[in-house]
């Protein structure tokens, strides 16, 4: 079944990017365009990611960083103090 008629996009496709690792819509228009021309197919779209099937979602539903190494060693990414450069003379 079509999901995307602008771009030939089925459901089966859909699924394979989500299980490939695309979490939310625009993750899906990155890999095959569906949902970036006129955008009838976003909630389906939507509708066929649900919830809770992400690992990163699942990282960010636990208070955990979706990028980069997480673990005790490395603070959340928020708390990082980005370095200063030095001034110009």
């Amino acid at each position: 079944m079509y999901v995307c008629s602008c771009f030939g996009v089925t459901e089966e496709q859909i699924k394979q990017h989500a299980e490939s690792g695309a979490c939310t819509p625009r993750q899906i228009a990155s890999q095959c365009k569906a949902g970036t021309d006129c955008g009838g197919c976003v909630r389906r779209i939507q509708a066929l990611l649900g919830r809770g099937g992400c690992p990163r979602r699942e990282l960010l539903d636990q208070g955990r960083p979706a990028f980069g190494a997480p673990g005790p060693e490395r603070g959340p990414v928020a708390d990082e103090t980005p370095a200063r450069l030095p001034d110009a003379a």
